[in-house]
Order: structure tokens, then sequence, then C-alpha cells
């Protein structure tokens, strides 16, 4: 399968993510920031987007999957603006992951 980074600052919910990817066949690696991780091979990324900043994310050249608490309407807006490819609630990414991941997979390449 593919080659996904997971970044997440909140450990729990990072290791949550990491185990759904890797649970649907992803090799996963959970990263605390960009900083801290290697982009190679990188096919996609799932980002919390409430800790980590939309804009540093754009202009990879990979899809991202950003999710945020429903209840923070501005994460959604900043991840509009700077152009993620999808940004879903928390709840829906813990419900639909896996799908999420292989709409993302199968579509065309960011611009």
């Amino acid at each position: 399968m593919a080659k996904i980074l997971a970044l997440s600052s909140d450990l729990l919910l990072g290791s949550k993510v990491e185990a759904m990817l890797k649970a649907a066949g992803h090799d996963t690696t959970l990263a605390p920031s960009l900083q801290e991780t290697s982009l190679d091979d990188v096919e996609l990324v799932v980002a919390d987007l409430e800790a980590i900043n939309p804009e540093a994310l754009v202009g990879l050249g990979i899809p991202i999957l950003g999710y945020y608490s429903h209840l923070n309407v501005e994460a959604k807006e900043a991840s509009d603006a700077a152009g993620i490819d999808q940004a879903v609630p928390r709840s829906r990414m813990s419900r639909e992951l896996p799908q999420l991941v292989d709409r993302l997979l199968a579509s065309e390449p960011p611009s």
C-alpha cells in the first residue's frame, strides 16, 4: 500500500491515526512535525490541523488529508485558504480514514 506520514503533536490521537492506517495496510510513520521526519517516498500526509500550520503543508507535492475539531471553524477556514486537499472533522476522520485516504491516493496529484 502507500507510505503515509501522520503528523500530530497529540500522541494519543496520533497513535490512533497511525494504528488505523497500519490496519488498512499502509506503511505509516507518526511524527509531531515536518521538521522531525523525512518526506522521502511519502505518498500522502495525514495532519492534525490544530497542531500543524496548514500553510507549512502546501507546496509539498503530496496530497494532504487534514483533520480538526468540528468546533474549530478557524482551523477549517485556514486549511481551505491554504489549499489543503481535504480537511474533515475528527469524527469523520475516525469513521472513514481508510476510505478518505484511498480516495485521495486515487485522485490526481495536487498542483
